[in-house]
């Protein structure tokens, strides 16, 4: 089939063949759907995580498809980290960053050094990943993001602040590192992934349910709608500097 009779999503996907995609918090959630998704394509994915086990299972998972993976487990927030194993890797066409978490609690309630980690978590700790791995990208390449929505900014304070600083960075980021580099940002509200796993069966199920109830549409997403997010803003070479909601219409309330 030509692509000029290829569905869209399909063309988009064809530009993956042969890529080097390095996801950072790759093993679970939205990074490993990406990654399986882009190694189905053709793409070559290197995962970065820090548990080893996790990692792994993760790279053993996509290699038993036929896929073309491989895996570094570190600290991907440990000083230096990034920038060491940049330099082991070499060039790479795409870079995915999941890093960041959420957190409950407005600015008075909550405690103050939770506030300050979770916006380190989240712009700081993407920062170094664009000042570590940005000059290694390849021309025509992209740098995607993950921010996210649902929150307020007196319930969730420090995940707010750090996700409207990474919609920020990305602006800032776009101008100068274009026109060879496309940099952006996926911005989900909550989905079950890996990063609740602590919570019991009970609490999980209680709070996709409370989620489901404020998104419009009526449900939390899949995985795997949140990955087709990335995989257009890596795919789509007309589209910089943005930060893409797939939120389910939460933060239009």
């Amino acid at each position: 089939m030509s692509d000029a009779a290829m569905p869209a999503s399909d063309t988009l996907l064809a530009s993956l063949r042969g890529a080097r995609l390095l996801v950072i918090g790759g093993t679970s959630g939205f990074g490993f759907e990406v990654a399986r998704r882009a190694a189905d394509a053709g793409a070559r994915v290197v995962l970065v995580g820090r548990d080893r086990e996790r990692l792994e299972a993760a790279v053993s998972e996509l290699r038993a498809t036929g896929a073309a993976a491989g895996g570094a487990a570190i600290d991907a927030t440990a000083p230096g980290a990034l920038a060491t194993m940049g330099e082991q890797l070499g060039e790479v066409d795409h870079v995915v960053s999941t890093l960041g978490g959420a957190m409950g609690g407005g600015f008075l309630d909550a405690d103050l050094e939770t506030i300050r980690e979770t916006v380190e978590g989240k712009l700081f700790a993407n920062l170094e990943v664009a000042r570590a791995l940005g000059p290694r990208i390849a021309d025509g390449g992209s740098l995607t993001f993950t921010a996210g929505t649902g929150g307020s900014p007196s319930t969730s304070s420090g995940a707010t602040v750090g996700n409207e600083a990474i919609a920020t960075m990305v602006k800032g980021l776009a101008i100068e590192l274009a026109p060879r580099v496309r940099v952006n940002a996926v911005a989900p509200t909550w989905t079950e992934t890996g990063l609740w796993r602590d919570l019991d069966p009970q609490q999980l199920e209680e709070t996709k349910a409370s989620m489901a109830e404020a998104i419009p549409l009526g449900r939390t997403a899949e995985v795997s709608e949140i990955a087709q997010a990335y995989l257009f803003l890596m795919t789509c070479g007309f589209v910089t500097g943005q930060t893409l909601a797939v939120d389910g219409g939460i933060s239009l309330a």
